[in-house]
């Protein structure tokens, strides 16, 4: 009975695996489809039918807007996400310091940048930008620029997945941690750097990692907040879908896997070694106990 459990547990995870990873498995597999015709005009009725492997797909990112757009969406993503995590960071501190009260009411807040649709959003920081760019006009400033507007708006999104990733940790840490640190000598700067920083660091992490997946996936923002300047990768692919004449080249939405697997990996393997770091000690110190 325990193996026949095993064995459907096994089979479910798998069927629950293949749901969610072949549309990824197939995009990358018919990346390398030539599945244009001689004028070199996408044709989509042919995209699941295989007539051969190339690498054209991939050479045609390296042109033009496309490139472009990939260095814009990635350039964007690492900035927002590096701002928005420090930010975060710093007022996840601030929110786990607060009374109970008090501490409930900003965490509702904070909490409706993710349930409000992106939509609304968009909108939002659309008619924002127009609102204070008339107003610099007016006052015969510079207005906003379409990229500082596009950080603004990804920056001002992914705080709030910052600050829900680093409160777990911070919960989980010890309050005591930064008050030994204080009369150890530090500064409390120092105790909040070498203290606190290091002992909630894998929540940093995670939430540098879900801004900067959630800058890389927008697209509803982005088109709003921008005005086609700078565009990122998503907004390059909805105009070459609605607007372009030679469809959408499907390495592009292939491409943009290399940077979020490369850092997941990183990641994955750092913690990996944290592990077996920590079993080795373990078993240092049980073999210093007599194996107690």
């Amino acid at each position: 009975m325990k193996k026949f459990g095993k064995i459907l547990r096994g089979s479910y995870l798998s069927l629950l695996f293949l749901f969610l990873y072949i549309p990824i498995i197939y995009l990358i597999v018919y990346s390398f489809n030539d599945f244009t015709t001689a004028t070199g005009r996408v044709v989509y009725s042919n995209l699941g039918r295989w007539s051969g492997f190339t690498l054209e797909n991939y050479s045609q990112i390296f042109k033009g807007d496309a490139l472009d757009s990939i260095l814009v969406t990635l350039e964007l993503a690492i900035v927002s996400s590096i701002v928005a995590t420090v930010i975060g960071t710093a007022a996840a501190i601030g929110i786990q310091s607060m009374k109970r009260r008090s501490r409930t009411a900003v965490l509702n807040v904070s909490q409706l940048p993710m349930v409000n649709p992106d939509l609304v959003t968009g909108i939002t920081f659309m008619m924002l930008f127009a609102f204070v760019n008339s107003l610099l006009v007016k006052m015969n400033m510079e207005r906003i620029g379409d990229m500082t507007r596009l950080l603004i708006a990804h920056i001002s999104f992914s705080i709030p997945y910052v600050i829900f990733s680093v409160l777990p940790r911070l919960k989980q840490s010890s309050d005591m941690l930064y008050e030994a640190a204080m009369d150890l000598g530090c500064t409390p700067l120092q105790a909040m750097w070498k203290a606190v920083i290091p002992d909630i660091f894998p929540g940093i992490t995670s939430g540098f990692i879900m801004a900067f997946t959630m800058s890389l996936d927008d697209f509803v923002v982005s088109y709003f907040a921008g005005t086609g300047e700078h565009s990122t990768l998503s907004v390059y692919i909805y105009s070459a879908a609605t607007k372009g004449s030679h469809g959408v080249n499907p390495a592009l939405a292939t491409i943009i896997f290399i940077p979020l697997v490369a850092l997941l990996l990183a990641v994955n393997l750092r913690n990996i070694r944290k592990e077996r770091n920590y079993e080795i000690q373990n078993k240092k110190v049980k073999m210093k106990n007599g194996g107690k």
